[in-house]
């Protein structure tokens, strides 16, 4: 899945270049303004970030979908069974000194 997510990217970041590149031969040979060429790059990249943004949250959910199904239980979970454990360990020890205590007396 990662070869994956990395072509897609290495992709768009080559058919950035192209567009890019494209423009820029329009520009020399005078079939665009250079603030024509400037306007449709910058679109362009505005199109592509937030298209960039939306497979990062895709992506994302996907993940987040597939660790659900495997059971697999998140950072928030495991810090509150650390905490609980915490809590039960102390206890046994107050538990434990305590008895102790009414032994020795």
């Amino acid at each position: 899945m990662f070869d994956l997510i990395r072509n897609i990217l290495l992709a768009g970041l080559g058919a950035q270049e192209k567009i890019k590149e494209s423009i820029d031969e329009l520009v020399k040979r005078g079939e665009l303004s250079e603030s024509q060429g400037a306007k449709i790059i910058k679109e362009w990249t505005e199109k592509a970030d937030r298209s960039t943004t939306d497979l990062r949250s895709d992506i994302s959910d996907i993940i987040t979908k597939t660790l659900e199904k495997m059971n697999i239980p998140t950072k928030e979970e495991i810090e509150n069974l650390k905490k609980k454990v915490d809590g039960l360990s102390a206890r046994i020890e107050l538990l434990e000194k305590s008895q102790k205590e009414s032994i020795q007396s």
